[in-house]
Formats: structure tokens, sequence, C-alpha cells
């Protein structure tokens, strides 16, 4: 199977359908109450106390199915524990709202019939769906689409021990155990050890990875700082083994897999419905902001190929999410070079190499709108860390600490950092290493409106910059 797809898929699964399941719940409660509406009194004209409490069912079986733990991978993975629960729930709804009916004295104003048909067809309801999601889960098991893929760090004694508990689970999968630390063993408990966590890095960019487990209690503080350093730049969750908090940890909280308590220390930004909606952002304004600039953005091809010789476009190599390479659309801004040198150097003031139109395209930003294909095509974002030239990003990676980190996340058009002032020629390496904490500060507190909040400021301060020539 080919697992080039570096973005953790299985739990995005989980999240999906458990997504999809609660949607679905609140969707059934409201359409049952309404065919059973028109089944029993022939209308679908319904006067608005049904539809309060309608309503106020929806919003009980949301609640008390959420406190029943139905979205949960547990749960999830059983049929029977699915139905029982379901039922369980439903049929509270429905006690307390006959409760409520009754307490308040006007079961009168409700036909009792109706409201019976509806508790039965939406509990049918319920089942169906609960059925439908089972098989598929089932489905998607058997083809190894919902086996957590997990590696695991560590591999003196307190590994091998995680490593039988987690082996112990047939909803887990190691992929691997690495330590930096050579292993004289080949295999590690029926597990491969594959080198030291640069190898994991490594890794990550090319399959499929759920987790990283790191079980290093027994280590150093430096030690579990040095690992821990090395997998910021990955985005993928990274959990320890619990009874770690005498080190300084970055705890984001707490979970168990495979019956063994972790504790997260890195979680993978925009994931789950996070993902959903980032992509849908980038899709839908994407295309609103292309449609009306298409006609500007023929112009502008224009000027370009009647300024000077040469393609109107400009392709470069950039390292984009999780550090693989894709290649990067701008209008040409520069004289077109046969060969170009290989180190990329920067554009700086009164660089000759800019063209007439070119120095106002970089000026005014508007030799970035082409990019706006990338984030259709999904290479990229409309919000996040601008996308660097390979040999800078080589170049920055070896003096800046968690410079990759910002590769967890799609590059942007636009981004915190450039709002911020930090956009143009990188001449120091302070000015890039400020660059950089504003990227990763983005990267861990995404938020939709924060994307908004970012696109509103570029409009009014994000094109035109000092900086940028």
């Amino acid at each position: 199977m080919n697992r080039k797809n570096t973005a953790s898929l299985t739990t995005d699964w989980h999240i999906f359908i458990a997504g999809m399941l609660r949607l679905g719940d609140v969707a059934i409660c409201v359409a049952m109450a309404f065919v059973s509406y028109r089944l029993w009194h022939e209308t679908w004209t319904m006067p608005a106390y049904y539809q309060w409490a309608i309503a106020l069912a929806a919003l009980l079986i949301l609640n008390f199915t959420h406190i029943a733990g139905l979205y949960r991978q547990e749960a999830l993975g059983s049929a029977s524990v699915q139905i029982v629960r379901i039922v369980t729930a439903w049929t509270a709804v429905f006690a307390i709202l006959m409760a409520l009916a009754y307490a308040t004295d006007i079961p009168s104003w409700f036909s009792l019939d109706w409201a019976f048909l509806w508790y039965g067809m939406t509990l049918g309801g319920f089942v169906v769906v609960r059925v439908i999601a089972w098989l598929r889960r089932r489905r998607l098991r058997r083809q190894g689409r919902l086996k957590l893929r997990i590696a695991l760090v560590g591999a003196r004694e307190l590994g091998r021990h995680v490593l039988r508990q987690l082996s112990a689970s047939d909803q887990i999968e190691v992929v691997g155990v690495y330590d930096d630390i050579p292993s004289t063993d080949a295999l590690i408990e029926g597990v491969p050890y594959r080198g030291p966590v640069a190898n994991l890095v490594a890794l990550s960019r090319r399959e499929q990875l759920d987790e990283i487990v790191i079980a290093m209690i027994d280590r150093s503080p430096e030690e579990i700082e040095t690992v821990l350093a090395k997998l910021r730049e990955v985005p993928v969750n990274a959990k320890f083994c619990a009874h770690t908090l005498r080190f300084n940890l970055p705890v984001r909280g707490y979970s168990a897999v495979g019956g063994l308590p972790l504790l997260h220390v890195y979680e993978r930004p925009m994931s789950g419905w996070g993902a959903i909606w980032k992509g849908t952002e980038d899709r839908i304004l994407g295309l609103a902001l292309l449609i009306p600039l298409l006609p500007i953005m023929g112009i502008i091809a224009l000027l370009v190929k009647m300024d000077s010789p040469g393609p109107v476009l400009f392709r470069q190599k950039r390292y984009g999410f999780n550090n693989n390479e894709i290649e990067v659309f701008k209008f040409r801004s520069m004289r077109h070079d046969p060969n170009p040198d290989p180190n990329v150097p920067q554009a700086r003031k009164n660089d000759a190499r800019i063209t007439r139109i070119g120095a106002f395209l970089r000026k005014s930003s508007l030799d970035e709108l082409p990019q706006l294909f990338n984030v259709l095509a999904g290479t990229m974002s409309l919000v996040g860390p601008r996308p660097h030239a390979v040999a800078h990003n080589e170049h920055y990676a070896n003096i800046i600490d968690g410079y990759l980190g910002r590769h967890r996340v799609k590059p942007g058009i636009t981004g915190w950092a450039q709002v911020n002032g930090y956009r143009g020629e990188t001449d120091t390496p302070e000015k890039m290493r400020m660059r950089v904490q504003f990227d990763l500060y983005y990267i861990d507190n995404w938020s939709i409106s924060f994307d908004l909040k970012i696109l509103a400021l570029t409009a009014f301060v994000g094109f035109v910059h000092k900086n940028a020539y």
C-alpha cells in the first residue's frame, strides 16, 4: 500500500465518523418528528409549540449522546454498545419531554399518538444509522485504514514493556522502534528497530503515521529535550508515557492508547474537523478571490510578457506541508535566467535582476496572485507560514531552532509574520528567527477567526511594505 500521504488518516477517520454521527443524530431527531406529523395529521403545517418541543429534543439528544460516550473510539467499535446507549439516551430524552409536558399541564396541546410515533421512528432511524456506521467502520478496519499506526521512541526495557502493551491491541500497528542510542537487536519484541530519531522524522514525510509514543522516563532531561526538539517539526501527535511530570514538558492533555496512559506533548495542528474547516475555507475564499482577480491577472500577464523576454510565470521548488517539495507559482518579476543560481540569492534593494514591471509587482505583492492556483490545488493555504526556497530552508534549518516546525501546516500566501512586518529580505538570522516565532505562534493558536483576522489585516497592511523589493 502506498502510504506517502503523510497526514494522519486514522485519527481523522474516527473524528469524521463521530462528527457525522453527531450531525446525523440531530437530523434524524428533527426529520422523524416532521415525517411522523405528516403521517399522522396528513399535513406538513405544524404549530409553533411542536417545533419548540422538537428543538428541545434535538438539543437534549446531542447532550445525552455525548454524555453516554457514543462518539468515543472504543464505543464506535461495537454495534451492540452503540445500540444500547442510543436506545437509553433517546428514551431518557423522550421521558424528560413527557415529564415536562405533564408538569406544565400542557399535554392536551400535543398529540400523544404523534409523540409515540415520533419516538419509534426516531429510534429506528438511530439504530439503522448505527448499523450502517458500524459496517462502514468494519470495512475500513479490514482495509487497514482504521488501524492506529504508531512509532515508538525508546528501545530500552521501558520501551520493550510499552511495546508489549501496544502490540496486544488488534487496533494498533507499531511501525518501528527508534532510539538515538543504537540497539544491537534488529527486532525488538517482533518490531523492527529503525535507527535514531532522525530516521523517524524522515519516515513521517514518506508514510502515514498517526501517533509517536515516547517511552523515555528512564532517561536524563537533556536526552528527552534533544528528542523533543527533533520531533517538534513533525506534524504528528507526540505523546509521552505517564509519570513524567518531574520533567519540564509542554503537556497539552492526556489520553490512553491500547490501555497505556499517555501525556500529550505535541499535537498535530489542524487535524480532524479543523483540517476540514481549513480546507473548506481555502477552497471557498480562494475561488471567491480568484474569479474577480482573473481580469487583473490577465493584464499583469500581458505586461510581464511585454516588459521582458521569458515566461509569464516563475515556478520554484519550495518546501510545503511536512517538508515535502511543492512547486509554487508567481508572476515573473526578474529577468529570465535559463541557468539560475542554485543558491537562490534573495532580492535586494535596487536589485539589477528585477524588471520594471517586476519592481511594481513585488512592491505591491501582486506577483503572488498565481498562488491562488496553488491554494485551489491543495498545496498551499490562503493563510500560513510563507514558503521559502529549498536552499534557504536548508540554510536556516541549520541555524534556527524549530525552523522546520513551520512545515507542520501548509504554507500560505499571507501569514501572521507578514502582517506584523516580517516579510521581504531576511539578511540576518535574527530577522528570520522573528519570522519563525510569529509562524509558530500562528500554528499553535490557529482558528478560522484568526485566519479571517490575518486576511483582513493583509488587505490593509500586508500588500505593501518597505521591505518588499
